[in-house]
């Protein structure tokens, strides 16, 4: 063989070699990380642990072929001022800044039939931090009771589209749509989901969950 020829194979080997060995010490880049940040109806309330809101989720997502981690940042009986109160230390808990956070709060401001606009200031101080932090974001909408009344109703749920327009993130209208209203799909309280009620909120939010990850930077 040539010795020009021997020396090009030879410096294909050693390039084929340096190449193997540096993607073999490239760490695998982390999985996407989404925070549900929320109340009971995140938290799982009265359900096993496997049949939340959280794992539910987080299977959908895999058998959607997007190997995510979805983190539980739900606390059952929180307003919107209780959440906005862990916000930071509930970030600083995941060791990382999350690719994507579900915000999931209000009803329970709603069933205590809290003001409307402090609801509304809460959860507009929760979107700025988050904006500040530069964290995407998915508002899940809320529904008022229609015991409330018309007047708090209107309020209350032009709350979410109002601050996702004002803050530039998508809406998931209605958490609970396709469930709410449904005694099949609602527990004993007559409030929170069972398994196959959360099986029809995780495949209904799946899309938004799906388009939200993908306007991730």
């Amino acid at each position: 063989m040539p010795r020009c020829l021997r020396y090009g194979v030879l410096r294909r080997v050693v390039q084929l070699g340096l190449l193997f060995a540096l993607t073999a010490a490239a760490p695998a880049p982390p999985k996407p990380l989404i925070w549900a940040f929320g109340d009971s109806l995140t938290a799982g309330l009265g359900l096993p642990p496997d049949q939340g809101y959280v794992p539910q989720l987080e299977r959908a997502l895999r058998r959607a072929g997007i190997n995510a981690e979805v983190r539980n940042g739900g606390v059952s009986g929180d307003t919107a001022a209780q959440g906005r109160a862990r916000l930071l230390w509930g970030l600083r808990g995941l060791g990382r800044k999350p690719d994507l956070v579900l915000l999931e709060l209000g009803a329970n401001d709603m069933l205590r039939g809290l003001p409307t606009d402090q609801v509304a200031s809460n959860l507009d101080r929760i979107l700025t931090e988050l904006k500040r932090r530069e964290i995407p974001v998915l508002v899940m909408g809320m529904r008022a009771a229609p015991n409330l009344g018309t007047a708090y109703r209107d309020a209350f749920e032009s709350i979410y589209p109002r601050l996702a327009g004002r803050h530039g993130v998508p809406l998931y209208p209605f958490f609970l749509e396709g469930v709410a209203g449904n005694r099949t799909l609602i527990q004993a309280d007559g409030l929170h989901p069972n398994a196959k009620g959360v099986t029809i909120v995780v495949r209904r939010t799946l899309p938004a969950v799906r388009s939200a990850l993908r306007r991730t930077p």
